[in-house]
């Protein structure tokens, strides 16, 4: 590469898993700050890249045929980041599709299920009268975090081929629950071994560590 990958994004679970993804692949990066607090990503020049207003996107000035190529959505950017480096996608027929099916298992459900429990944990939790949606969205994050806990029962990371992008899409959002929306008893996190030991793996690599720096807010 000549020209670096601008990735625009913030240190939300979906913009670390990008930035996570760029450091453990070495690839060569420029980080641009999408304040989404200021608005930014509602901006004519970010629509323009991402036209749904979300973090994080990415534009490859050197794209598959040679020419610039924009990706959003997380789960799409670290699929075109692993086969741009050949870095952490199995080419294994086997663990490759194993490894789209847990991203799509983050990005549909796990993610999805955080995020809304986080927003009425810490967010609206005191103007709700009725605790029914806290409960929903707590008992189906933790329903999810038992699905990924019997995955990681006897592995090291969730697919058998290694360390992937389908560890990178999802442990960022064990970060937010605990760091974020402090919600670890709330998800009773401790209960969830093989989930914990992983994300300790995880979170102790050099790559990721850096990783979840950028665009720090």
């Amino acid at each position: 590469m000549t020209k670096p990958i601008q990735y625009y994004g913030l240190a939300t679970p979906n913009g670390q898993k990008v930035s996570i993804a760029l450091e453990e692949m070495e690839l060569p990066y420029e980080f641009n700050l999408i304040n989404i607090g200021a608005g930014d990503q509602f901006s004519d020049e970010y629509k323009k890249i991402n036209p749904n207003s979300k973090i994080p996107a990415i534009v490859d000035p050197e794209g598959p045929d040679g020419e610039p190529i924009t990706v959003f959505e997380s789960g799409a950017i670290l699929i075109y980041l692993a086969e741009k480096s050949g870095k952490l996608l199995s080419a294994n027929p086997r663990y490759r599709i194993e490894t789209i099916q847990w991203i799509m298992f983050q990005m549909g459900g796990l993610g999805p299920m955080f995020g809304q429990f986080g927003h009425f944990h810490k967010y609206a939790g005191s103007k709700l009268e009725d605790p029914y949606s806290v409960d929903r969205y707590r008992n189906e994050s933790k329903r999810l975090l038992g699905v990924l806990d019997g995955r990681l029962a006897g592995r090291d990371f969730i697919v058998d081929s290694g360390y992937s992008i389908a560890d990178i899409t999802t442990f960022p959002w064990l970060t937010a629950a605990i760091e974020f929306y402090d919600a670890s008893e709330e998800l009773e996190l401790d209960s969830f071994k093989n989930v914990m030991a992983w994300y300790e793996r995880c979170t102790a690599r050099p790559g990721a560590q850096r990783g979840r720096k950028v665009g720090a807010w």
